[in-house]
């Protein structure tokens, strides 16, 4: 089953990774870059800043903190767990596929995917609501997490089980935010300031 499992992946990727032309190596270099989505988080700041109340934003920016830092330390310690090595690190698949970075910690997990659908899916459920394109957020993630595979990075399993750890995490935060910082009954009857 796991040989399986790993022949799906490496198929899986040499597929994907030589299915883009040449052309495209500038789309998904860019687009893996985590700095040029700093103008997104700045996004979800602001959104989340106008769309609450002052103190609900603050605690809603202090949660997501948390779970930045979360996820950060879960992927890390996964990484130095499991130790499995990246694609462009394999002697084997690395002359097979197009790499455009060249990290040299492990894969298991993608810190990108986690990340990413980790601070979309908190974000999402607190503004979901109150913004009728919200659901337009989970564009970001899902190009991140395929730029590493385009960038020869990562296998597809790493995204995946990133994705899936990211989205349960996020989920989690959120109903730790519901349940311990503003519960339901606050949020449906607000405290008149002033």
């Amino acid at each position: 089953m796991l040989e399986q499992i790993l022949e799906w992946d490496w198929n899986t990727l040499l597929y994907l990774n030589n299915s883009t032309i040449g052309s495209y190596e500038v789309f998904w270099s860019t687009v893996t870059g985590f700095h040029n989505w700093i103008p997104l988080y700045a996004l979800f700041v602001i959104l989340l800043l106008i769309k609450s109340p002052r103190r609900e934003a603050m605690l809603q920016l202090l949660v997501l903190s948390g779970l930045v830092v979360f996820i950060g330390l879960l992927t890390y310690y996964t990484k130095i767990t499991v130790a499995r090595l990246r694609p462009n690190n394999i002697e084997e698949i690395d002359a097979l596929i197009r790499v455009s970075l060249c990290p040299t910690d492990y894969s298991f997990f993608s810190g990108h995917a986690s990340g990413s659908f980790s601070i979309t899916v908190f974000v999402f459920m607190l503004l979901r609501k109150k913004i009728k394109w919200a659901l337009l957020f989970f564009i970001w993630p899902i190009l991140f997490a395929l730029s590493r595979i385009y960038v020869g990075v990562h296998f597809p399993s790493d995204i995946i089980v990133g994705a899936a750890i990211g989205c349960l995490s996020g989920l989690g935060f959120y109903a730790l935010y519901r349940r311990f910082i503003v519960p339901d009954s606050a949020l449906n009857h607000p405290v008149q300031e002033g």
